[in-house]
C-alpha cells in the first residue's frame, strides 16, 4: 500500500494539488483503476499488469479446478 501511494504522488497528483476533494478523488480513482491496475507493468508480476495477472491467476485456477 505504502508503494501505491508513492507512486501516486510522484506519477499522478499535480504538484499544486487539486482544487476540490471531489477533483481528488476522481483523479485517484481514474489512477488506479485506469492506469495503475490496467496499464503499468509491475516487476513482482513478471512485468504483467495486476489485471493481466490476476486474470491469469483466475485462468489456471479454474483449469486445476476442473480437472476433479
Amino acid at each position: 500500500m505504502e508503494r501505491l501511494l508513492r507512486l501516486l504522488k510522484t506519477e499522478w497528483v499535480p504538484t499544486k494539488g487539486y482544487n476540490s476533494f471531489s477533483e481528488a478523488h476522481d483523479a485517484m480513482i481514474r489512477y488506479i483503476t485506469g492506469y495503475y491496475s490496467a496499464i503499468r507493468p509491475h516487476w513482482y508480476n513478471g512485468g504483467l499488469t495486476p489485471n493481466d495477472s490476476e486474470r491469469r491467476f483466475y485462468i489456471q485456477s479454474n483449469a486445476v479446478a476442473s480437472i476433479s
